[in-house]
């Protein structure tokens, strides 16, 4: 049996475990006023604030440390059985949520959660970079990266459906199982990368292998494998490291706090925030779709990878600059949604680009390695953010939070420019 265009069933796939793993995640942010409230009966509203903040920073540290160590789990037992091993752990730890009773409880099943779920990004990555050539991989990455923006979408009117019918802890369960159903056409379609894949056409192999110009699938390929060190000591790799922790705060800081800032600013309740709420994920669609399009338009015109690669990251961090300091005072909800929408728009555009460069510079089994400790970074840096949130935007003012995005999508930048250097296929020396 031969499936035509097996490539893009395994990037759809992906997509859809990104999808899953958003609205996971995003289920607390959603019931948390009905969990607190159940759970935290003689707590005031800034108190369950601080406890939900607490909570979110543990989620972020336990997501930085599992993106390493999933980044060195897919390079050691491989795409197939990294991702049924991430999906399949991060859903018995949705499932779990329901037993969580105290502060503890949630603490530990986000952090199981959180380590399982960062497997996502570099079993992506790896995946992007086995079954792309390089000319296609941003885009690619930008249809996996939608599933963030497709899960960030759906995920608030989807739990708020289901609270009608379910309590909060039956909700966690339901959403756990949809990981196990996942599993089911992963586990059949994947069966191994496309060199040795049976059903997979000629044409679509040679497609994929021969553009493949920095890929090691076997120890005699040509191509750099350095040891954990060498790759450290690498300015190339701390290029992609500072990029990734720099701009990934942006995105998280909507992620996390997107519901309080409309509740705070402009006083809005659970619906109006139901109503306005999924606005910037529409501009984050957008964003991975352009981003990913734009650069492969780039390539088939002739454009080298560094070209490409430096004048799309460049442009999505264009967009966010004006954007992040409009949100100083951007006047009616609507225009705060549809700027915040153009800062997502930004950021998509650039980082799936910036999340390509560890197949760009490094051979395969190196790339789940160099994705794993930018996540890392990456994460690290979210998580610091998310807990000076609360002190930068005391009284309501979220103009300094803007200012700093605005300072790390410009080092982002210059990261890309000065340490990654000239983007191209590294060589042992």
């Amino acid at each position: 049996m031969n499936i035509k265009g097996l490539r893009w069933w395994v990037i759809g796939l992906i997509a859809l475990a990104t999808i899953i793993n958003y609205i996971d995640r995003q289920s607390i942010n959603v019931l948390w006023p009905q969990i607190s409230e159940q759970l935290y009966p003689d707590k005031t509203l800034d108190e369950r604030k601080e406890i939900y903040s607490l909570i979110s920073v543990i989620f972020v540290f336990s997501y930085a440390f599992g993106q390493a160590i999933f980044g060195k789990i897919f390079d050691w037992i491989g795409t197939r059985f990294g991702f049924a091993l991430s999906i399949g752990v991060w859903s018995v730890a949705t499932a779990l949520h329901a037993l969580a009773r105290s502060f503890a409880g949630f603490a530990i099943f986000r952090s199981i959660l959180g380590i399982a779920e960062a497997g996502n990004w570099p079993g992506a990555a790896k995946g992007n970079a086995e079954w792309f050539p390089t000319r296609e991989r941003a885009f690619a990455q930008g249809l996996f990266n939608s599933g963030a923006a497709i899960g960030g979408i759906i995920s608030i009117p989807l739990i708020a459906f289901l609270t009608i019918y379910f309590n909060w802890q039956m909700i966690f369960v339901l959403i756990g199982i949809t990981g196990f159903l996942w599993l089911l056409p992963w586990m059949y379609l994947v069966k191994s990368p496309p060199k040795n894949h049976p059903w997979i056409t000629d044409e679509e192999r040679k497609y994929i292998l021969d553009g493949q110009k920095n890929q090691d699938l076997e120890e005699d390929d040509e191509g750099y494998n350095p040891s954990t060190g060498e790759l450290l000591k690498n300015k190339k790799s701390w290029g992609v490291i500072v990029a990734s922790a720099t701009i990934d705060p942006i995105w998280w800081l909507f992620v996390f706090w997107i519901p309080i800032y409309l509740s705070e600013v402009y006083n809005m309740d659970v619906k109006a925030i139901g109503i306005y709420g999924w606005v910037p994920y529409v501009g984050a669609m957008l964003g991975a779709w352009f981003g990913g399009l734009f650069a492969q338009n780039r390539m088939k015109a002739g454009w080298s990878v560094d070209k490409t690669r430096k004048s799309v990251i460049t442009l999505g961090c264009l967009i966010m600059l004006p954007a992040l300091i409009a949100m100083a005072n951007p006047g009616e909800p609507i225009t705060a949604v549809l700027i915040m929408a153009v800062i997502l728009f930004g950021f998509q555009t650039a980082i799936g680009n910036v999340q390509t460069l560890p197949s760009d510079l490094f051979s395969g089994k190196t790339v789940g390695t160099l994705s794993g400790f930018a996540g890392m970074a990456a994460k690290l840096t979210a998580a610091g953010l998310t807990y000076l949130v609360p002190w930068l935007t005391f009284g309501g003012n979220y103009t300094p939070a803007f200012v700093i995005g605005a300072a790390l999508a410009l080092i982002a930048l210059a990261s890309v420019w000065v340490l990654c250097g000239k983007i191209e296929p590294i060589r042992a020396k």
